[in-house]
């Protein structure tokens, strides 16, 4: 078997919409294309929401979890490792009360985007879940430079 290289371009087209118009279809849309969204507004609320959610969820969740928890081991209730002590169940328990005061903030952070005019779409932010899309967004510049860039390799 040989093969050969003729020189030829070969275009075939899906007839499938590009992922942003197939977004924009199902009723999504970018929320770094809206012209009324300044980035500077998202980059805050979003600097906010972690913030609050570390300092008035997660923390206090964290710490809570982590006294429960040795006092449950101090009391005789739970027993404390033979090698490591109550460490371990302390460190578990932290780490889950941080997660789970994490995870309750969301509802709260979606609501102030909201508020702020991006709805909770697919593909934005942590909530995204499964059917998580990257957003497609491209700059005025780039896509003054896209024919260009598109037109040159048809030409070599």
């Amino acid at each position: 078997m040989s093969s050969e290289t003729t020189g030829q371009t070969i275009t075939v087209k899906t007839g499938e919409a590009p992922p942003a118009a197939a977004a924009e279809r199902a009723g999504w849309k970018c929320p770094l294309g809206d012209g009324h969204v300044h980035r500077e507004d998202v980059r805050k609320v979003w600097k906010e929401c972690q913030e609050e959610s570390f300092w008035y969820r997660a923390l206090p969740l964290s710490l809570g979890s982590m006294a429960v928890t040795g006092g449950l081991v101090y009391q005789g209730v739970w027993n404390a490792s033979k090698r490591f002590g109550p460490f371990p169940k302390l460190a578990v328990a932290g780490i889950l009360g941080f997660a789970v005061g994490k995870a309750s903030y969301v509802g709260t952070c979606r609501s102030k985007f909201k508020d702020m005019g991006i709805e909770g779409g697919p593909g934005f932010g942590p909530w995204s879940g499964a059917g998580h899309r990257p957003c497609h967004h491209v700059c005025e510049a780039c896509k003054k430079k896209a024919p260009a860039a598109a037109a040159e390799p048809a030409a070599s």
